[in-house]
């Protein structure tokens, strides 16, 4: 009898709880409430200065890298570009990958537009002073170095192979790290973008 009087009630429980927005399930690490929210101010390929306004609205996925490097930053870029690509249409132009190149010295603005072209669409290049990386590395628990020159002056930067993904709102979402298929990281932007 006691079964039957609590019925209800346990129904009544089990649907609000499935109102509560939190059973989606990610193939990347949920960091929702971890991070701060999308925010920067940095130069854009143009030379002009670019914030995180100016693409508000859409998904952002914000990694740090540089163009010299030599395996992790184009097989991440591409990854993503093919991620891009496998959602659905309505979906894709949804999508702002925001490249911030933690090499200053010598990624220009020029170098970083050749660059983040050959990516396709959809993709910004950014960088700045290094204090100002330095901060927004810092915002998002991340950090970047650089080697001893060779004797013809290049050097290696070592930086992180995470990429942060934003909402369209610009709160911080999911943090994608080796080992995800493009698959996954598609599947996680649809839901997200849904």
């Amino acid at each position: 009898m006691r079964y039957w009087l609590a019925l209800p009630f346990l129904t009544l429980a089990m649907s609000l709880g499935g109102c509560s927005g939190g059973n989606e399930t990610w193939h990347a690490k949920d960091i929702s409430g971890l991070m701060p929210p999308l925010e920067f101010e940095l130069t854009g390929t143009g030379g002009n200065t670019v914030t995180e306004e100016d693409s508000s609205g859409s998904l952002r996925l914000l990694y740090f890298g540089f163009t010299s490097c030599p395996d992790v930053c184009p097989t991440t870029l591409t990854g993503l570009r093919q991620s891009i690509r496998q959602l659905p249409e309505p979906y894709r132009d949804d999508v702002t990958t925001l490249f911030v190149s933690v090499d200053p010295e010598r990624d220009t603005p020029e170098r970083l537009q050749s660059y983040v072209q050959f990516f396709g669409e959809g993709i910004v290049g950014l960088t700045g002073a290094e204090d100002a990386l330095r901060r927004l590395s810092k915002r998002y628990r991340t950090t970047f170095g650089y080697d001893e020159p060779d004797a013809e002056g290049n050097y290696n930067v070592s930086h992180s192979s995470a990429v942060y993904v934003f909402d369209r709102t610009g709160e911080a979402r999911l943090l994608i790290r080796p080992g995800l298929t493009t698959a996954q990281i598609s599947e996680d932007l649809s839901q997200l973008a849904r």
